[in-house]
């Protein structure tokens, strides 16, 4: 969709730096395989998140492809600031990607900290913690490429079992220039261990950029309590938002009001049918009963979601055709 949004885009860019010079804590929503496109980007930017990252990306695809550029990337004037997160192993096709996408959002991710063997195994992801020396010539590349002085490169992260070595990849791509360092405090190995923010509060007290803490954050409380402990400059949250796009504007559970900002913002994007229902199961995953779930799980078209919602709640009548 890159075409049609050229001529409105390019104006309405913002330094994603000044967020972390505002002197409050940056709240962000977390790239999501699936669930972080431009519909529930615009949802939760109505709820107090300051910052959002798109999908990750597989940047040799995004170089080769007009059709995987349409299919994997669409924004508008009001969706920043935008960070594009790309899957990368090389240092320029990673430049191509960030030049292609740099007059539509604000900064691009690297990603080297998705676990998936899919990922891994092409070397993407969680198996760049282990080379150093090639994140670091990628941030460095980008940086020399890229023209707009405002354009941020960051990178997102696990950690090492030794930590020595994820302060030394950290300090590496502080030196080749990156913007902010995002740090989920599990190893490679980890899935739902406990969270080590000791390990986020270490490296933070390592570095001079921004560093954003991620893992199990699921409420604004959790959110201020991690900041507080690690002294992270920003907190990046995942399923805690899919849960409660409102969270970090204080609400403890989804409020209704934002069920229906999320069909009507649904509706009027084209939403598929799976993404809108899937999103819904997700925020009323603790407002609804197990038997209500039992039903409203298996609605198997929009009109029927629609139905139920309006049936139930009173919601969901908006914006029908």
């Amino acid at each position: 969709m890159i075409d049609d949004i050229r001529e409105t885009k390019e104006c309405q860019l913002k330094d994603p730096m000044d967020l972390f010079h505002s002197g409050q804590v940056v709240k962000i929503c977390a790239p999501m395989v699936r669930y972080s496109k431009l519909a529930f980007r615009t949802l939760v930017r109505k709820y107090s998140c300051d910052l959002c990252y798109t999908p990750m990306i597989v940047a040799a695809d995004f170089v080769r492809s007009a059709k995987a550029r349409d299919s994997e990337f669409t924004t508008n004037k009001g969706d920043h600031p935008l960070i594009v997160q790309f899957a990368a192993k090389e240092a320029q096709v990673l430049c191509d990607a960030a030049r292609i996408i740099c007059p539509f959002a604000d900064g691009i991710d690297l990603n080297c900290g998705c676990p998936q063997r899919w990922a891994m195994s092409e070397g993407y992801g969680a198996c760049l913690i282990n080379k150093p020396e090639l994140v670091k010539d990628m941030v460095r590349h980008v940086r020399s490429q890229i023209d707009n002085p405002k354009f941020s490169v960051s990178i997102k992260i696990r950690i090492h079992e030794d930590l020595k070595r994820t302060v030394d990849l950290c300090q590496k791509a502080e030196a080749a220039g990156v913007s902010w360092i995002t740090v989920h405090g599990r190893s490679i190995e980890e899935r739902h261990q406990p969270v080590h923010y000791d390990a986020i509060k270490i490296i933070k007290q390592s570095m001079s950029i921004p560093i954003v803490a991620n893992g199990d954050i699921k409420s604004l409380k959790d959110a201020e309590n991690v900041h507080h402990f690690t002294e992270a400059d920003g907190i990046m949250v995942a399923r805690g938002l899919l849960a409660n796009p409102a969270m970090f504007a204080g609400y403890e559970e989804t409020p209704f009001q934002c069920i229906q900002d999320w069909v009507d913002i649904a509706l009027e994007h084209g939403t598929p049918f799976t993404c809108f229902h899937h999103h819904l199961m997700y925020m009323m995953e603790r407002i609804t009963s197990k038997q209500e779930k039992k039903v409203f799980n298996v609605l198997s078209s929009t009109s029927a979601v629609l139905d139920y919602l309006n049936d139930h709640y009173g919601l969901g009548q908006m914006k029908v055709c």
